[in-house]
């Protein structure tokens, strides 16, 4: 049986700045308007990123539009710290590949399952000035050889 999900944020632009070495999934602790901003798709993950800290995983930085039909008081900080939930062996790798030189945790999609909000974390490695550009000309030459391929079934 295939497990169905929508996602509701995909950071590419991760992608681009990041090599992925290692993709990791987690729940995030969330109040009832940051579901319901969720779910209408008003999340931005382009500058967030997750830390641990005291052997627990958080989220930080990731932009959860408030919702619009909440009052003022009930609503929730747009960029606050939510906790993410994950099993302890996964947060005790964590805690020691990220103390390595260059390695961050980036949230790369989030996604509903199963009425459940869940993000996909990836360790990450910045990548270099001439790596991003090898990307781009990769990207470039790969879009090429579709078009000269599309020209010639014509």
């Amino acid at each position: 049986m295939s497990e169905s999900y929508k996602i509701v944020s995909d950071n590419r632009q991760a992608r681009f700045q990041y090599e992925i070495l290692e993709v990791f999934e987690a729940g995030i602790v969330l109040t009832g308007t940051e579901v319901k901003a969720i779910r209408a798709g008003k999340v931005n993950l382009r500058d967030g990123f997750a830390q641990i800290r005291r052997e627990e995983a958080f989220l930080l930085n990731v932009h959860i539009s408030p919702h619009q039909n909440a009052g003022q008081f009930f609503n929730h900080e747009p960029r606050r710290t939510r906790k993410l939930l994950m099993h302890r062996q996964e947060i005790r790798k964590l805690i020691g590949k990220t103390e390595q030189k260059g390695l961050t945790l980036v949230p790369l999609k989030l996604y509903l399952q199963r009425g459940w909000v869940k993000v996909t974390i990836g360790l990450a490695r910045g990548k270099k000035l001439h790596d991003k550009r090898e990307s781009v000309k990769k990207r470039e030459d790969k879009r090429d050889m579709e078009r000269a391929l599309k020209r010639s079934v014509q």
